[in-house]
């Protein structure tokens, strides 16, 4: 086993990622927690089940490819690495996605405590409309590890465990009052946004419809 680990957020950044010259086991993250049940307690079975179960009912999976492709990866999180890069983009897919990744080795209660690591540009140099690290070759992939990298400290995990029950609870007023005590948001800002953006799908106006509802029927 390598003492690296990197957590990739998809499928996508893996093809561009095997191109790269960095040492470390890969685990790409195959899960969308914006979508479907979720609870306070990630490191559980029943957390683990329940995803199973709307995964295989919302997107036409089946069990033995989820666990195949998802739940046995989760393992290597439990495993004595000595710094772990977690690859996530800044919206709230994504973002949901990294506080899923983060109370997993938070509420791990046998690793010895490694390194984290999080790498999560909004841009690249050179590219209009940047879409994510799906689209950049390995040499760029590397770029990102050199540059964009910060370590995460107890004041991020501590943050991201407010932002992940506050998720997880889906109250509008709790979320919103949260959003808007917080000042500081570490190396966490993205979080920000897409917690807003979250909010926005809490809220329903007059018709009982929530923002993305609203757009897509005025579309």
């Amino acid at each position: 086993m390598n003492n690296i680990l990197h957590v990739l957020n998809g499928d996508a950044t893996l093809y561009g990622f095997e191109q790269t010259g960095l040492e470390g086991d890969i685990m790409v993250w195959r899960e969308v927690l914006s979508e479907g049940p979720v609870s306070t307690n990630v490191s559980t079975a029943d957390f683990w089940n329940r995803r199973s179960e709307f995964i295989c009912k919302a997107f036409d999976e089946t069990p033995e490819h989820y666990h195949d492709g998802m739940i046995v990866h989760l393992e290597r999180l439990n495993e004595p690495y000595q710094e772990i890069n977690l690859r996530f983009e800044y919206d709230l897919h994504f973002q949901v996605n990294l506080l899923g990744a983060m109370m997993l080795l938070e509420q791990q209660t046998n690793l010895s405590a490694p390194a984290i690591y999080l790498i999560c540009p909004a841009e690249f140099p050179g590219i209009e409309n940047f879409g994510g690290m799906g689209e950049l070759n390995g040499e760029q992939l590397e770029y990102l590890y050199d540059n964009n990298r910060v370590q995460l400290g107890e004041y991020d995990f501590a943050l991201a465990t407010q932002a992940w029950n506050l998720y997880v609870s889906n109250n509008a007023d709790r979320l919103k009052a949260w959003l808007d005590e917080t000042q500081f948001w570490g190396n966490l800002s993205p979080l920000k946004f897409a917690m807003q953006a979250h909010l926005k799908r809490l809220l329903t106006n007059a018709n009982g419809l929530n923002y993305i509802h609203q757009k897509l029927l005025d579309i």
